[in-house]
């Protein structure tokens, strides 16, 4: 049985909750909802974690508690603890180049100026894995990106975002049923 580690970037702490840079934590949430997982607190791999099985495979979801700029710590850490290989290490994060409601998978790629991303690349010292982006908008002229992305979303946006971590959520029961390469690249 082969281990799948499924990673939702955010940041910790009741403020941060429902804000752009959460959109991972959301769709790992709503993963772990549908998979009849529950995270407990890991303090030695500074992250929430939850156990499961799907198919042939070891699901182990968490949502590090090290703060996004640097996630690649706790991912390192419970990659390495559970011995899971970095093509098997799949990041959920949020993306200010896509518009709400989008959702792109790649199976490698750049950090593409996020900033956790650009953690987890550091520490995996790989961009070959894979992750689900969730568009969560670019920032309006007027608002600095770090503002943006740590701004709540409005009622009608969680209307948007619900049906786009709904989407993330089916794709990576695919991708976990198919495989990751089989799910391959595409834009939703």
């Amino acid at each position: 049985m082969s281990s799948i580690l499924i990673i939702g970037l955010g940041n910790p702490g009741a403020k941060y909750e429902k804000t752009r840079h959460n959109a991972g934590f959301l769709a790992v949430d709503a993963l772990a909802k549908k998979l009849d997982a529950s995270f407990k607190h890991d303090a030695e791999r500074h992250a929430e974690v939850a156990e499961t099985v799907s198919g042939d495979h070891k699901v182990i979801l968490a949502k590090p508690q090290t703060f996004m700029n640097d996630s690649g710590k706790a991912v390192k850490g419970i990659a390495d603890f559970f011995n899971v290989p970095v093509q098997n290490v799949w990041i959920i994060s949020d993306d200010v180049a896509l518009p709400l409601g989008t959702l792109r998978i790649r199976t490698e790629g750049s950090a593409g100026g996020h900033n956790g991303l650009k953690s987890v690349i550091e520490y995996l010292n790989t961009e070959m894995f894979p992750r689900f982006k969730i568009g969560v908008d670019a920032p309006p002229a007027n608002v600095p990106l770090e503002a943006w992305v740590l701004s709540k979303f409005s009622a009608d946006e969680m209307i948007i975002l619900k049906e786009v971590i709904s989407q993330t959520v089916d794709a990576a029961c695919d991708a976990l049923k198919d495989g990751m390469d089989a799910y391959g690249n595409r834009t939703l």
